[in-house]
């Protein structure tokens, strides 16, 4: 299976092979989160609300918390990836997306951080959410890779600072920013639960930029 070249593609194309790994514990962007209404159905975005005019029509006054233009089929994406995560890939309470289109990581790693649940957290147990997953990655918004990377990069230096001193650097690879973080994801020797890695995660987490924060 073949996997867009965004930073998120290059991360997970190596994971969904062998059961997927959650790779670290997320530390959000500034966008607002969409919250969780309920575990069975995902959150829709409020439709544009009417009023009359001084004509007497009605026109549309969109609504404070309506889609970002310019990104409806990411978040589209996400919202029914989400759904396959809900019903087919074993986690009933997994997050809405962002408005922005992101997914909420730092509720995602917190169910993930539960004994038993961190192996299918990327794309369901199984991996029976792939197709769904992948279909999300190829409608992302086209990042900045510089910009990306020195986010990252800036992120790791935080993290070995605040004492996860195996906490690797990304890389820029064919022009792409390749996430670090874990030596070896598919065989993780970071204890991403450990009181330790937690505290560096909260104290770095505005190093990233928003949906970067489940990647590294």
């Amino acid at each position: 299976m073949s996997f867009p070249t965004t930073t998120a593609g290059l991360r997970l194309a190596a994971l969904v092979a062998v059961p997927v790994l959650a790779l670290s514990v997320a530390c959000g962007g500034s966008d607002d989160a969409a919250g969780t209404r309920s575990h069975d159905a995902i959150a829709d975005v409020p439709s544009p609300k009417t009023e009359p005019s001084t004509d007497g029509s009605t026109e549309e006054k969109a609504s404070p918390s309506a889609k970002p233009a310019g990104k409806s089929a990411y978040y589209d994406a996400q919202v029914a990836f989400v759904r396959c995560m809900r019903t087919k890939g074993g986690y009933e309470d997994y997050p809405d997306p962002k408005l922005s289109g992101h997914l909420d990581w730092e509720k995602v790693n917190e169910i993930g951080s539960r004994p038993g649940a961190n192996q299918g957290i990327k794309a369901g147990r199984n991996n029976a959410c792939v197709d769904e997953l992948q279909a999300a990655m190829a409608v992302e918004p086209k990042r900045d890779q510089q910009k990306s990377y020195e986010s990252m990069l800036a992120h790791a230096q935080c993290m070995r600072d605040n004492g996860i001193g195996r906490f690797t650097n990304p890389v820029m690879s064919g022009g792409n920013a390749v996430p670090g973080g874990d030596p070896d994801p598919a065989s993780p020797v970071l204890d991403t639960g450990s009181p330790a890695y937690k505290q560096a995660r909260e104290a770095c987490k505005a190093k990233l930029l928003d949906g970067l924060d489940g990647m590294q």
